[in-house]
């Protein structure tokens, strides 16, 4: 398995909510010093830089979901088996962070016009957290970014917005024999998104975008939480939702329809994330233009030609994660290919 040492080696660390951020950032220093890359900044972030006048940025994150059972192998142990290759993460992303490295490995930067950059963040399955304080830190990135996670070797150019709610209704707690007594929290929230659903399937659904796959902005309630017992009238609910936005007029819609159905139905609103969508078009390294229907930290960059690309199968968050060989290897060589093109 010496071909995929690096891979190997970032499988190795259990990056589960960061658990070891400081072991795994420290190794990926150690390789690009290795290959004369100078440390900008090292925290639970990691920048580091080669050459002048950067053209070109690769970020990638080094944290992972959690495992579930049913894996068939170690997931901290890289496995091969008829030529694929598993393990937590190898897909989301430590398979893009580790093709990074091994096309870089292979690069000779003297002969380049223009450096480069490369941003390890963490944080990015739950929060965001690490590519927000990348940001805090008015970070002027390159004119050109890839980001590695899994595409299945496909570059993906674009990818919808983000608009993401807790709703918090409020009653009165009365015994379930005597319901008048009291105001039914439950009830409100499912007389709020009844019409919120009417006005989303009337008015925001009917928009085309056919620069996404799905190609409307989605809608779905992800969490509705509500009640103490069956006995009793419902005091609170918490209801989670979130729209997949493709057209970021929507935005600013779905918001007024939100803030006026909130007085109508008295609750509280909490927008907790809240994102535009992007199209990236005049990139010249592509041929077509395709998009991501999930998001990315992409998203969080601004002012620069964002590609997305990476490994495949596209099998993150699964049991058993994996990715080919063929996939591996074909994406050093893309990454090689871009560093070339972009940087010459």
């Amino acid at each position: 398995m010496e071909e995929y040492k690096i891979l190997k080696d970032l499988v190795g660390f259990n990056t589960i909510k960061d658990n070891q951020n400081k072991e795994i950032i420290s190794y990926i220093e150690k390789c690009l010093k290795g290959l004369n890359f100078k440390t900008e900044y090292k925290g639970k972030i990691l920048i580091m830089s080669i050459g002048e006048n950067p053209k070109l940025g690769f970020l990638g994150h080094t944290d992972t979901v959690e495992y579930i059972d049913g894996w068939k192998s170690n997931p901290f142990e890289l496995t091969k088996e008829d030529k694929k290759l598993y393990g937590l993460g190898v897909a989301d992303m430590k398979g893009g962070i580790a093709a990074m490295l091994d096309a870089i490995k292979q690069i000779d930067f003297s002969k380049l016009k223009y450096g480069m950059k490369m941003y390890l963040t963490y944080d990015e399955e739950i929060d965001f957290g690490g590519i927000k304080e990348l940001n805090s830190k008015n970070e002027k990135f390159p004119p050109n970014m890839i980001f590695g996670e899994p595409t299945n070797n496909e570059i993906l150019v674009g990818s919808k917005g983000l608009l993401a709610y807790e709703l918090y209704f409020k009653g009165i707690k009365a015994h379930s024999s005597n319901p008048a007594k009291g105001k039914n929290a439950n009830l409100n929230a499912i007389k709020f998104l009844t019409k919120l659903d009417e006005f989303y399937n009337n008015k925001i659904k009917t928009y085309i975008e056919n620069d996404f796959e799905i190609p409307y902005t989605t809608m779905n309630i992800g969490i509705i939480d509500g009640g103490s017992g069956l006995n009793s009238v419902a005091a609170n609910c918490k209801v989670g939702i979130d729209f997949r936005i493709a057209n970021d007029k929507h935005i600013k819609i779905i918001k007024e329809e939100v803030e006026k159905l909130s007085k109508q139905y008295e609750c509280e609103i909490n927008i907790i994330e809240e994102l535009e969508s992007f199209i990236d078009k005049d990139i010249k390294y592509i041929d077509k233009i395709k998009t991501a229907n999930f998001l990315t930290e992409a998203s969080l960059v601004k002012r620069t030609n964002r590609m997305i690309l990476g490994v495949g199968p596209i099998t993150a968050h699964e049991v058993n994660e994996h990715i080919t060989e063929e996939s591996y290897k074909k994406l050093v060589e893309q990454y090689k290919d871009l560093i070339n093109k972009i940087c010459t």
